[in-house]
């Protein structure tokens, strides 16, 4: 099983996990790059798994239902009226398994009420689509800090060799943010040389193991409601 990373839109993240002759889709913003890489790699497409409803994580969808009519579209149950193109729903902390591979639903209410994370034990792998960045947590749109607190606790509970597959590429603009908060962490210091390393490559800054973003992500480390809520409004304003 190997899992590939498209780069779409602006800075967009979709995830391809080919599995033997079939593939699952993981967030679809963009059709284009996804179709051109399925092409190219002679991928069959069976399911696509979708985070949450906003725009730039389902607007790919129609363009693929229609080169790949028989591909199955999985969302979160209480979101199918936002993703009408939506064949199941899936329910709040579910398990599925698909083409084989087990599938846990977490439930990661924040940056929006219905947003779900899908950990593959079998891949030591999680797609957390908006919820948790690279160094970063997604802004809160429907969720409060209640829930954006609850939501980090849950994924934090995941093994540390966890693999973080995360909806965006923003790690650079997340470690300044938390060395401006904490400019003498000597993990984060080292961290942003690594990703500026990778970014001048062209490179993605992702996957990011669970156990790494536990000693660096400041919004994982926060032991507070309060203090998430404190870290979120500071970034929202940096």
């Amino acid at each position: 099983m190997t899992i590939h990373i498209i780069p779409t839109l602006q800075d967009n993240y979709t995830y391809i996990v080919e599995v033997d002759d079939r593939a699952i889709i993981v967030d679809c913003g963009e059709a284009g790059p996804v179709i051109d890489f399925i092409k190219k790699n002679n991928i069959n497409p069976s399911h696509i798994l979708c985070t949450h409803h906003h725009g730039d994580h389902v607007d790919g969808l129609a363009a693929l239902k229609k080169k790949y009519p028989d591909m199955q579209i999985y969302a979160p149950e209480k979101d199918i009226y936002r993703i009408p193109l939506a064949d199941h729903g899936l329910k709040p902390d579910e398990t599925i398994s698909i083409d084989g591979i087990e599938i846990k639903c977490i439930e990661t209410p924040g940056h929006t009420k219905n947003h779900l994370c899908f950990y593959l034990p079998e891949l030591k792998s999680v797609f957390s689509g908006d919820a948790l960045f690279s160094l970063g947590c997604g802004r809160l749109f429907e969720g409060d800090y209640e829930d954006l607190f609850y939501s980090m606790q849950k994924l934090k509970d995941l093994p540390d060799d966890t693999m973080i597959y995360c909806g965006h590429e923003y790690t650079k603009a997340n470690c300044r943010f938390s060395l401006s908060v904490e400019p003498d962490n000597f993990r984060l210091l080292k961290k942003m040389k690594q990703v500026e390393e990778l970014r001048a490559n062209g490179q993605p800054t992702i996957p990011v193991s669970l156990g790494e973003e536990k000693s660096t992500n400041l919004f994982l480390l926060a032991d507070s409601i309060e203090k998430i809520a404190q870290l979120r409004q500071l970034r929202d304003q940096f």
